[in-house]
């Protein structure tokens, strides 16, 4: 049985379930085959790092209270964040991987860092 390998179409020898010729041959089908997931996950995750960095650079001890604007100016953006953590009060904080923010009355904010992560 002739198989023929998935990216370049050469003949494959070796194993039965052998689907490429080389690691090349894999690395470019693959890549082929992920390039619009790969470009919006990346551009997920430069928006996400980001927003991380803004939160942190505000927050060099641990906790702060800024206006919405500030935030704004800095590039943030409010639709990216990784997790939600509602408290029994109910309250919701928003989370950039460890960085948080809570909204508060009058465009404020407040900006929290979870230790425990």
């Amino acid at each position: 049985m002739d198989h023929n390998c998935l990216e370049c179409g050469t003949r494959l020898m070796g194993r039965v379930d052998k689907k490429f010729c080389s690691d090349q041959c894999r690395n470019t089908y693959n890549n082929r085959l992920n390039k619009d997931e790969s470009a919006y996950m990346r551009n997920v995750n430069r928006i996400l790092r980001k927003n991380r960095r803004i939160l942190k650079a505000l927050t060099p001890d641990g906790k702060a209270k800024v206006k919405k604007q500030t935030l704004v100016s800095k590039g943030f953006n409010f639709k990216y964040f990784t997790n939600v953590y509602k408290t029994k009060e109910g309250k919701v904080y928003y989370f950039c991987f460890e960085h948080g923010y809570l909204p508060l009355d009058k465009d404020f904010f407040a900006l929290v860092v979870n230790k425990e992560i």
